[in-house]
């Protein structure tokens, strides 16, 4: 014993075996929901995507099918033949929609945050009418902007012009991408908003003092300081867009070359029975979400757990 009581100069790594022990023991079932929620369908869709589907006769001369390993051949015949080519225009529309929704949703949603953000009177009511679009479930979104752009909807009647919003074309696309900025910018907004109320007032001020323009102020104070929560709205809409398959889904339909994405060919293939096709096309949707997110951290450096340096 020592003279303060303690259990000598191994209660302290004891300690911490204990301590890492209980840590486990709590975590053990969250590990264990995760691994049955996460990793168990993850493992089914990459062996569902290994395996071929086969037919033969079977003593009775009836046609029988069944299943056998087929290594890679799901993944080779998504990019061959008619299925290579739906399956190309089906990752060019989802990158398309994700370039191009995820960026005019950005800038939209600093413009709408910065606007919320200032002091005027019925502040409360536009930052309410702002996330009411973001509040409704997105086949109702789509459902709603179907009937805006229906040959005798909204849309027309403003334009004066009898515009085919929801056939097959660069029109469909155009119907795809305004549904939804107007349905998922407000999410970008609110993030935002939230990391502009962090920003201590006093550095406004010294600015100011300084003779600062608002100009200035915005791209040296502004965006720098909130640049974390940018990142990961922007991260979070990135991911969200590339498996996309609700909107367009409802708003236009399905086998629509136009606008068909990844996830809505892995339904279709699903359901028409070709589960290894499915499978397969998830698996790689999968990979591409993974990839996006890891070149999106390390380029644009978006620390999503907390800072570098604070940590180490």
């Amino acid at each position: 014993m020592t003279a303060y009581g303690g259990a000598g100069p191994l209660a302290g790594p004891a300690r911490r075996v204990g301590q890492g022990r209980l840590a486990v023991a709590l975590l053990s079932p969250t590990f264990a929901v995760l691994a049955v929620v996460i990793a168990f369908p993850i493992v089914a869709a990459v062996w569902d995507s290994l395996r071929v589907t086969t037919e033969g006769l079977n003593a009775d001369g009836l046609v029988v099918q069944g299943e056998r390993f087929g290594g890679l051949t799901n993944y080779t015949n998504l990019f061959s033949g008619a299925a290579g080519d739906r399956f190309r225009t089906a990752l060019g529309n989802t990158t398309f929609f994700t370039v191009t929704t995820v960026a005019i949703e950005t800038v939209l949603g600093l413009a709408m945050a910065l606007l919320m953000h200032r002091a005027f009177r019925g502040r409360a009511l536009f930052r309410a009418a702002v996330l009411v679009p973001w509040a409704i479930p997105t086949a109702i979104s789509a459902l709603l902007w179907r009937w805006i752009f229906a040959t005798d909807g909204v849309a027309n009647t403003i334009l004066g012009r009898q515009v085919l919003w929801t056939a097959d074309g660069i029109q469909a696309k155009f119907a795809v991408i305004i549904a939804d900025t107007w349905k998922t910018a407000p999410f970008v907004a609110l993030l935002v908003l939230a990391g502009l109320q962090v920003i201590p007032r006093e550095v406004y001020e010294a600015a100011s003092v300084d003779g600062a323009t608002g100009v200035r102020r915005f791209f040296r104070i502004t965006l720098p300081l909130v640049k974390p929560a940018l990142l990961v709205a922007v991260m979070f809409r990135m991911m969200d867009a590339l498996r996309m398959f609700d909107l367009p889904q409802v708003l236009v339909g399905a086998r629509e070359p136009a606008v068909e994405t990844l996830s809505q060919l892995a339904w279709d293939e699903a359901t028409n029975l070709r589960y290894g096709p499915a499978a397969a096309c998830a698996t790689l949707l999968f990979g591409y979400i993974a990839l996006a997110a890891y070149v999106f951290v390390r380029l644009l450096g978006a620390d999503l757990v907390g800072d570098r340096e604070a940590r180490r």
